[in-house]
């Protein structure tokens, strides 16, 4: 090995080390963070809900803190009841805060104690597999607080945890994907997976991989090229998708590598061009993606057939799994494509997506601008 390769390694080892502390020590400060905000949450929830303080005492309690504690943020009257919100939210899933230190009868909040992980992973999953609390923990206040104010359940927040989390959502990312209803819409692809991929961990995985429907936000026909909209082809969208790549695979999920678009396939002298070809680590699969620009038609699944016996032939490697197909299409009926798609021998998939011109206004408000997109990727 040479000097520089020794220093390449070396930087390597030293970057992923810093990265680890870094991610580490900001866990660790939300970790401290989110206990002092649950815990204070608790004492003025109990005060505040039974009476006990007055009309307008947030309001002052706040303004006291900002007197004695000058220069503290984050305790305005509005947070502070945020603080109340988040506990009487997560209450009744953690509940192994231990309050605080007496002075003589009364006890005042001078202390708060960590949540307990043990017991968030015992009650926050009923089927007592590890709960994600390195995700809980590894996300700041503002995130929690998005996704308490915004979702109904504790499936739901568990969801938008471990999806902020792992994919470093920012807030502006975060609330667009629960206005677009992300947990509703994941691993609900109409498939055939179960019946055509042979081990099931494989096929759950693939079920839990695809969504129903995808977002392109990044894809405005109205501004794509001057043309009338019935001109718009699967092609233009494809190369909008080529061009935007990065926000592509950051839509479609984890562990997507892109491998080619219009990727050249011969058989006999006969040529294919699968529109779009990816790797997914997780599936450790090929996965083949035709677009069409318009409504789902059985025939769309023959060709996605073709493509996969083509694939398996010629790119699969001998320890990956069988390749899978999707159709991305504007609109599908559900029910027919269940119906349909169980006579095709090969892992077929379908889905739908939506183009930033046909997005809700109040959804296209809460997505970040270029710029903003330009920092996070």
């Amino acid at each position: 090995m040479s000097d520089l390769q020794k220093c390449t390694e070396s930087v390597k080892v030293i970057k992923e080390a810093i990265l680890r502390s870094q991610y580490r020590a900001t866990s660790l400060a939300n970790r401290e963070q989110l206990s002092l905000y649950y815990g204070i949450g608790k004492y003025v929830s109990e005060n505040s809900r039974n009476g006990f303080w007055g009309k307008g005492a947030i309001e002052t309690i706040s303004q006291q803190l900002q007197k004695e504690l000058p220069g503290l943020r984050g305790f305005s009257a509005a947070n502070i009841k945020f603080m109340r919100q988040f506990y009487e939210t997560w209450c009744n899933d953690l509940k192994s805060l231990t309050v605080v230190s007496e002075i003589g009868e009364n006890k005042s909040l001078t202390t708060v104690s960590e949540i307990d992980t043990q017991l968030l992973m015992l009650i926050a999953n009923p089927n007592k597999e590890n709960f994600d609390f390195i995700s809980f923990w590894g996300l700041g206040f503002t995130h929690h607080m998005i996704i308490v104010r915004k979702t109904n359940s504790l499936a739901e927040r568990l969801f938008y945890i471990r999806e902020a989390a792992v994919n470093k959502w920012s807030k502006e990312v975060l609330s667009a994907r629960i206005e677009d209803d992300l947990f509703n819409h994941q691993g609900e692809i109409a498939n055939n997976f179960i019946q055509k991929i042979p081990d099931a961990r494989q096929s759950l995985k693939a079920i839990g991989m695809f969504k129903d429907e995808y977002l392109l936000d990044f894809i405005n026909v109205e501004e794509l090229a001057e043309r009338d909209k019935e001109d718009i082809d699967e092609r233009v969208i494809e190369q909008e998708i080529i061009h935007n790549i990065k926000k592509f695979i950051l839509t479609f999920g984890r562990d997507f590598a892109f491998v080619g678009n219009q990727y050249k396939l011969e058989v006999y002298g006969i040529e294919h061009f699968p529109d779009l070809i990816f790797f997914n680590r997780e599936l450790n699969a090929l996965v083949v993606i035709e677009l069409k620009k318009g409504v789902f038609k059985s025939s769309y699944l023959g060709q996605l057939c073709t493509y996969l016996r083509i694939v398996d032939d010629q790119m699969r490697k001998p320890h990956e799994n069988p390749s899978i197909g999707i159709v991305l299409c504007k609109n599908a009926h559900k029910k027919y494509v269940e119906y349909v798609i169980q006579d095709y021998d090969k892992p077929l998939g379908v889905a739908t997506y939506k183009t930033s011109d046909e997005m809700p206004e109040k959804l296209k408000q809460a997505l970040p601008d270029m710029e903003e997109l330009k920092k996070l990727l």
